[in-house]
C-alpha cells in the first residue's frame, strides 16, 4: 500500500513541477514573507518581543489568507480534472483504492506546500537575524508557524478534494474552491465581529466565541501562532483571544482538522463514478 502511495505521489509531483506550481507557490511565498520581514517588525521596542517573533505574528496573517488559497488553487482538479479529461476511468482501472489516490495526491501537493512556507519563513527569518542577532529566540515560534502551516494547508487541500469529487467540473470546482475561501477565511471572521458588536459583551462573547474560533481551521491557526509566539500584543483583536484560549485546545484543532478535511474528500471520491 506504501508503495502505491508513494508512486501516486511522485507522479503528482512530476505535475505540479510541469504546471510550474511549486515555482508560484515558492515565488509567492518568499516575496510575500520578504515583504513582512522588512515593514511588519516595527512596533518590537512597543511590546518588548524580539524583532523575528514579531515577524512570526505578521508571517501569521499571511498564511491564514495565502496558504489556503494556493492550497485550493492546487486541489480544485485533483478530482474534476481527471473527470474532464477522461483519466479517471483509466486510473480506477490500477490496483490502486481510491483512498489510497487521495492520500499519494495529498502528499505531493503537501510537500509542495512545505517547500514553499519553509524557503518563505526561512528567508524572512534570515532578513531578521540579520538585522538582529537576539531575534534567534523567536526560532521556536518560526518551527510552530512552519509545522501548522502544513496542516493548515493539508485542511484546505482535503476540502478541496472534496469539492473536486462534488463538482467533477473544473469550472464548477473552482468557483467552490473561491467561494469555501471566502466564507472560511473572509467572511466567517467578519459575521463574529459583527455578533461581538452587537452582543455587547453578553454570553456570545463570553462564552461562544472561543468555540466558534476554534471550529474554524483559520481562526484556530491564527490563535496558536500568536499564543506560541507571545506576541498577541501585535495582533490587534484576536489577540486578546489568543491569550484566552488555552494553547493546548488551538493545537488540537490544528492537529485535527487535516483527518477531518481528509474524511470528507475521501467519502467524496467513492461517489463518483467514471
Amino acid at each position: 500500500m506504501i508503495a502505491r502511495i508513494l508512486s501516486t505521489a511522485a507522479l503528482e509531483f512530476r505535475i505540479a513541477l510541469r504546471n510550474r506550481w511549486v515555482a508560484i507557490a515558492t515565488c509567492l511565498m518568499v516575496v510575500f514573507a520578504l515583504i513582512l520581514a522588512a515593514a511588519g517588525a516595527a512596533p518590537t521596542g512597543d511590546i518588548g518581543a524580539d524583532r523575528l517573533s514579531i515577524t512570526v505574528a505578521s508571517l501569521t496573517s499571511l498564511a491564514v489568507y495565502l496558504v489556503p488559497l494556493l492550497a485550493l488553487l492546487m486541489s480544485f482538479d485533483a478530482i474534476a480534472g481527471e473527470v474532464e479529461r477522461g483519466t479517471l476511468p483509466l486510473l480506477l482501472t490500477y490496483p490502486v483504492a481510491r483512498a489510497e489516490v487521495l492520500a499519494g495526491k495529498l502528499i505531493a501537493h503537501v510537500a509542495i506546500l512545505a517547500l514553499a512556507v519553509t524557503l518563505g519563513y526561512g528567508a524572512a527569518a534570515v532578513a531578521a537575524v540579520w538585522a538582529d542577532p537576539a531575534s534567534v529566540a523567536g526560532l521556536p515560534a518560526l518551527a510552530h508557524l512552519i509545522w501548522s502551516s502544513v496542516l493548515l494547508g493539508a485542511t484546505f487541500l482535503g476540502a478541496g478534494y472534496a469539492l473536486s469529487s462534488l463538482a467533477r467540473r473544473p469550472s464548477g470546482a473552482a468557483g467552490l474552491a473561491v467561494g469555501l475561501w471566502l466564507v472560511a477565511v473572509v467572511l466567517y471572521d467578519l459575521a463574529l465581529l459583527a455578533l461581538i458588536v452587537s452582543d455587547g459583551g453578553g454570553w456570545f462573547t463570553t462564552e461562544a466565541l472561543p468555540l466558534a474560533l476554534l471550529a474554524n481551521p483559520a481562526d484556530a491557526f491564527r490563535l496558536f501562532n500568536l499564543a506560541a509566539a507571545d506576541a498577541s500584543a501585535a495582533a490587534g483583536g484576536i489577540g486578546g483571544a489568543a491569550a484566552s484560549i488555552p494553547l493546548w485546545q488551538s493545537a488540537l484543532s490544528v492537529l485535527i482538522w487535516p483527518l477531518i478535511a481528509l474524511g470528507l474528500a475521501i467519502a467524496a471520491f467513492r461517489k463518483v463514478t467514471p
